[in-house]
């Protein structure tokens, strides 16, 4: 009975908040939904402490920059929408400075060319078509030149803004592609790149995918906590990091799973990046300085498979990840490659990111 009264109380809290929402003139936004609802149902007291310091004439300025520190995964996309908005304006002002350009310089074209027309017409005296000439030019030029400048110094300017704009989207890009705890690359970028390998027969006959797994890392979470947790998992990515070629890709591609993409590598090299990478974390110590508390040892399984030995993104991904789930079965804390003829009872879910 309970949970049927809390589904019922659901689109009373949707209506409450967008009736709030429009008394206090807030743009119907999904991100100032998302902020408002968790103002409303009390999740976060912080937020809903900075919320009620705005008043309630909020600009929308305030409003993303609160949604930025509590929900970055949407308003990342929003600074990117915002940048590409900006850097199209200031293309179109480029564009705007260049044809007033162009067009000056028909004037000033048509004017040499009436010029010369007049010198050479017999209408007039030599000494009174020369006087008047040179006082146009004169004055054309110098505006022209004056104009010009000036322009060039507003293309500079425009070029200079841009580049600022395309850095900033850089840095958006940067960001949602990485993992926050590991600093690695998270599974949307993991996506793209691993997509990638099949763009070229090349890539394809010389890539091998490695997909990596901490051992009994619930055990880890359930006995030390959390916080505990993040401090391994990062440390892991900065073992696996450490262990690879700087041309080697390293994602963090959900949970404690790790997967590397190595490029110009043969079936050999890869598994013996794959035992590189496994040894040097079973020897590293996982220890609380401070307490003397020893997480460890901390060890991965790996699963390995070579692109050419699969038809697609998606069925490369699933044949390291059964070679994976074979190293798991195995006994832990090993390299196995796969091989036809292996199985796995259960799949996971892979392009996550795609739409």
């Amino acid at each position: 009975m309970q949970a049927a009264s809390n589904k019922a109380q659901i689109p009373d809290i949707a209506a409450q908040v967008t009736y709030a929402m429009r008394i206090m003139g807030i743009s119907p936004l999904p991100r100032n939904y998302e902020l408002y609802y968790e103002a409303y149902i009390g999740s976060n007291p912080k937020l809903t402490k900075e919320l009620a310091a705005l008043g309630s004439r909020a600009t929308q300025e305030e409003l993303d920059e609160i949604g930025a520190r509590y929900f970055a995964h949407v308003h990342h996309a929003v600074g990117v929408d915002r940048a590409h908005n900006h850097l199209a304006s200031e293309l179109s002002d480029l564009l705007k400075l260049l044809k007033d350009e162009q067009f000056a310089l028909e004037n000033y074209n048509k004017l040499l060319d009436e010029t010369y027309q007049n010198i050479t017409g017999k209408s007039s005296s030599s000494a009174e078509i020369l006087r008047q000439c040179v006082s146009i030019l004169t004055e054309a030029t110098a505006d022209t030149m004056s104009q010009g400048k000036e322009r060039a110094e507003n293309v500079s300017l425009k070029s200079f803004e841009m580049e600022v704009i395309r850095q900033e989207l850089d840095e958006y890009k940067r960001i949602a592609n990485t993992d926050s705890l590991t600093r690695l690359a998270n599974r949307r970028a993991f996506d793209e790149k691993l997509a990638s390998v099949y763009n070229s027969e090349q890539l394809r006959a010389y890539t091998g995918l490695l997909i990596a797994d901490i051992d009994h890392f619930k055990k880890v979470n359930d006995s030390y906590g959390h916080p505990v947790g993040d401090k391994i998992l990062a440390t892991v990515g900065t073992v696996i990091r450490a262990n690879l070629r700087r041309d080697a890709f390293v994602a963090r591609t959900g949970g404690e799973e790790f997967a590397i993409i190595l490029g110009d590598s043969s079936l050999e090299e890869s598994l013996q990046v794959a035992e590189r990478i496994r040894n040097a974390l079973a020897t590293t110590p996982f220890k609380n300085s401070k307490t003397g508390v020893n997480y460890g040892p901390i060890t991965l399984s790996l699963g390995v498979c070579q692109a050419s030995h699969a038809d697609d993104p998606v069925d490369l991904y699933n044949k390291a990840d059964i070679a994976l789930y074979c190293a798991k079965n195995a006994g832990r804390n090993r390299t196995i490659l796969f091989e036809e003829g292996m199985k796995k009872d259960t799949g996971k879910n892979w392009l996550i990111y795609r739409k």
